[in-house]
């Protein structure tokens, strides 16, 4: 009896690291933070107006909420990771887009 206890509990501890295991984005978590880095880069040297931050702002909380949502289940399938891949691509070229534009943010006086 003991040995079939000490099986169970060796086999729940396994399917629960594995499930943890499964729902980790390493890379989309380092990708997150280097986006945040260059939006707060962004506003510190001007390149971002404040209504371009906000939308940038908006958009790493989407991508977030994605993740968040992909990870619930325990598990991070392909077709998911590809969705939040993508995701992180647009947010990506937006704040290239925005931090390149003619736009700079005025002076504070």
């Amino acid at each position: 009896m003991k040995y079939l206890f000490k099986i169970t509990i060796a086999a729940t501890l396994m399917f629960t690291f594995n499930g943890q295991i499964l729902a980790e984005t390493p890379v989309l978590n380092e990708r997150q933070a280097n986006q945040k880095a260059r939006i707060a880069q962004g506003i510190k040297s001007g390149e971002l107006t404040k209504k371009e931050t906000a939308r940038m702002v908006r958009g790493q909380a989407q991508l977030q909420r994605m993740e968040n949502r992909a990870k619930a289940d325990g598990v991070v399938t392909k077709k998911e990771k590809a969705r939040l891949q993508h995701k992180a691509n647009k947010e990506s070229a937006k704040i290239y887009r925005n931090k390149h534009d003619v736009q700079k943010r005025p002076k504070a006086r």
